[in-house]
């Protein structure tokens, strides 16, 4: 019975093996189209950088699958926005969108590449579409809110990146929120949420350093120096925060210490404007004005077209007799900024030492016009006309000056720089109006005198608070006294202003988050 039954067994397994199909031996077996079939050799060669060996893999692959391998077109996209040719990688991920209509990443990517182009609406029609796909993608309600940045459409921006936030925090998010309220001059809420974005990140160094300047900008020293410090502590190679506090230093006259933290900052960033503008104005309150001009010279050759650093050119060269040369950084300067009404201040005291008295006038009367809250302007107005004879004109400025000191008194408690009241004092014994002066001494500690309202209004006149720029100077004050200086040797010589402060390179990224660089998997 057993033997039965194996033979039985082996009938009925060597019946079913012949009903197998065979293989004839040295026939390969057949082949079938596998569309994906490299896309793992593709990705690791791009993960490893290594783009010529990517692109001969993906050019074997689209010529054998006639070009509608998916994955390495997507592949081939990245690696020619790399290299700078956008306008490829658009049309290679649009060709991707027609191949996967419904896949989100696709179009992110078409609608990143259309961004890098500056077609910033027609981004935002792209990532509309991918949210339909996908609608709880941070990454596209941050770039949509990115996009909507540049169209200056600030409210739907708020809109989107606070969906964002809502999603998935982060930093980048925070980031740009601030920048938002920055550009409307919204700088409480700036810092509110700057505040928010160092409670969810407290070690991210960029963040501590931009919520430390903007305490800086509103002379919040304290608080300023507190983040910038914890800046320091989780990188003490930050030179932004370096820069700023050596700013800081530099304003409060510590002109050693803050040249011994520009030296750090000099090794990190050695074309730096801001860095060099800084060193030429601590050589400028150590009274060195050739080292200060060769220092200023620099900074004005590595940025030609900012204007602060002409100013204060222009405010050294004033300082040292040197009208013409003074004549010229001012105007350049007045070119760049031609709505503030110090430069033309400092633009008629050099046309006043040039003998061309006309044109100061002139000068003084654009100055009056464009600056409401300065009386530095009238009082130097007020000198010029009374040396030249006009003392129903001297007049009418001494008046209009006292009336701006006692609206700054009135709204603040700070003192003015000696010399100024000096100046006034004689002017106004001198035009007979001697008992009706407002002005008080301040006390003889040059460390007690503030700097007065009138040089801190004229810094409104910058570029508007919350841009790359105005955030920038506070992370770079170059005022080298911060107070009015000296410079009114009697009656006849004008008083001059402090020099102004510059900014550094931005501290807010603009651009919008990179889509995921890791590669899809099929």
């Amino acid at each position: 019975m057993a033997e039965e039954r194996l033979q039985r067994r082996t009938q009925f397994t060597a019946s079913a093996e012949s009903q197998k199909p065979r293989l004839k031996k040295g026939c390969p077996a057949p082949e079938f189209p596998i569309l994906e079939k490299q896309n793992w050799l593709i990705h690791l060669h791009y993960i490893r950088k290594d783009y010529e060996a990517c692109k001969a893999v993906i050019k074997e692959q689209l010529q054998e699958t006639q070009g509608l391998c998916e994955y390495a077109i997507y592949v081939q996209a990245l690696i020619f926005r790399l290299e700078g040719n956008i306008q490829e990688s658009l049309e290679l991920f649009q060709t991707c969108a027609v191949l996967s209509p419904q896949c989100a990443d696709n179009l992110k990517q078409v609608a990143r590449s259309l961004f890098l182009l500056g077609k910033h609406k027609a981004a935002t029609e792209v990532y509309n579409e991918a949210a339909k796909l996908n609608q709880k993608d941070w990454e596209i309600c941050h770039n949509l809110g990115v996009c909507y940045i540049y169209l200056k459409q600030f409210t739907k921006a708020q809109d989107q990146l606070h969906n964002a936030l809502q999603l998935n925090k982060h930093d980048l998010t925070y980031i740009m929120l601030g920048k938002i309220h920055l550009l409307e001059g919204d700088l409480d809420k700036a810092i509110e949420i700057y505040k928010k974005a160092v409670e969810f990140s407290p070690e991210n160094t960029e963040l501590l350093t931009t919520l430390g300047l903007l305490y800086l900008q509103l002379g919040i020293y304290q608080k300023a120096f507190e983040h910038l410090g914890n800046a320091l502590t989780y990188d003490p190679t930050n030179y932004k925060a370096i820069l700023a506090a050596g700013s800081m230093m530099q304003t409060h006259g510590d002109f050693d210490v803050a040249l011994t933290k520009y030296r750090v900052v000099a090794c990190a960033v050695p074309e730096s404007p801001p860095l060099w503008n800084n060193i030429g104005m601590c050589f400028f309150g150590k009274k060195k004005y050739v080292a200060a001009i060769s220092c200023l010279k620099r900074a004005n050759y590595l940025a030609p077209f900012d204007w602060k650093i002409l100013y204060n050119l222009g405010l050294v060269h004033l300082t040292m007799q040197q009208y013409a040369s003074a004549f010229h950084f001012l105007s350049a300067a007045i070119n760049f900024q031609p709505k503030m009404g110090e430069l033309y201040m400092l633009l008629a005291v050099a046309l006043t030492n040039l003998e061309d008295t006309e044109n100061a006038k002139r000068a003084y009367a654009e100055a009056v016009r464009l600056d409401k809250c300065n009386p530095l302007v009238n009082l130097n107005y007020a000198v010029l006309l009374y040396n030249q004879g006009e003392k129903q004109g001297a007049l009418a400025q001494y008046q209009e000056m006292e009336k701006k000191v006692n609206l700054l008194k009135d709204s603040s408690s700070l003192e003015f720089d000696s010399e100024m009241v000096e100046m006034a004092q004689k002017l106004g014994a001198a035009l007979q109006v001697g008992e009706a002066l407002v002005w008080t001494k301040p006390g003889k500690d040059p460390k007690s005198k503030h700097r007065t309202t009138s040089t801190s209004k004229a810094a409104s006149f910058q570029q508007p608070l919350g841009s790359n720029q105005a955030l920038g100077q506070a992370m770079s004050s170059a005022a080298a006294h911060r107070k009015l200086p000296s410079g009114a040797g009697g009656t006849s010589q004008p008083t001059k202003p402090p020099p102004l402060p510059l900014e550094p390179e931005p501290a807010v990224e603009a651009s919008p988050a990179e889509a995921p660089s890791q590669i899809r998997e099929k």
